[in-house]
């Protein structure tokens, strides 16, 4: 069984059922574990329905925050990484509190200089601000690619795990 597999199925065991959610997407890292659950969307809405989604997601944060905190705790102690929470409801999407790692790295003059021009320009705070926009814009513009790579990634990891095991 997979990492992944055991902490989404130890999370959709241990929510709630009066919160009536779904885990439905499992992002993580070495670090960090980020559950969304996704809410029943908005019916019979009268005005904005994207404010309508929006007050949803608040009030499930509001509301079940002591408890993911308990079970983010609890997590953490079995599954060694930190989780965070995000909540999804049609079309709307908000993560909740999770983590921001620094990460270092070494560039060159040319790419310190793509950072600078953001900066200078007041795009970007700082050229760590500007490296997130700059990984942000990837992952938007690529994002197909990306979930390509990391499905043909997880499959290399189950061949793996399927090979022969010395005694």
């Amino acid at each position: 069984m997979s990492e992944r597999s055991e902490i989404q199925g130890w999370l959709s065991g241990r929510i709630p059922a009066d919160w009536d959610v779904t885990v439905s997407e499992l992002q993580m890292d070495e670090h960090e574990v980020l559950a969304t659950v996704r809410l029943k969307d908005a019916e019979n809405v009268e005005g904005d329905l994207e404010a309508a989604r929006s007050g949803r997601i608040q009030q499930f944060r509001s509301a079940t925050r002591d408890e993911r905190i308990r079970i983010s705790q609890e997590a953490q102690r079995k599954f060694r990484k930190v989780v965070s929470w995000g909540a999804e409801c049609g079309d709307s999407k908000q993560l909740f509190t999770h983590l921001a790692l620094p990460v270092m790295t070494r560039l060159r003059l040319p790419e310190r200089e793509v950072l600078d021009s953001l900066v200078e320009a007041g795009i970007a705070r700082s050229r760590a601000h500007a490296l997130a926009w700059c990984v942000a814009l990837v992952r938007e513009h690529q994002g197909e690619w990306l979930k390509e790579l990391r499905q043909a990634m997880e499959s290399v990891a189950r061949v793996r795990a399927q090979g022969p095991r010395l005694n």
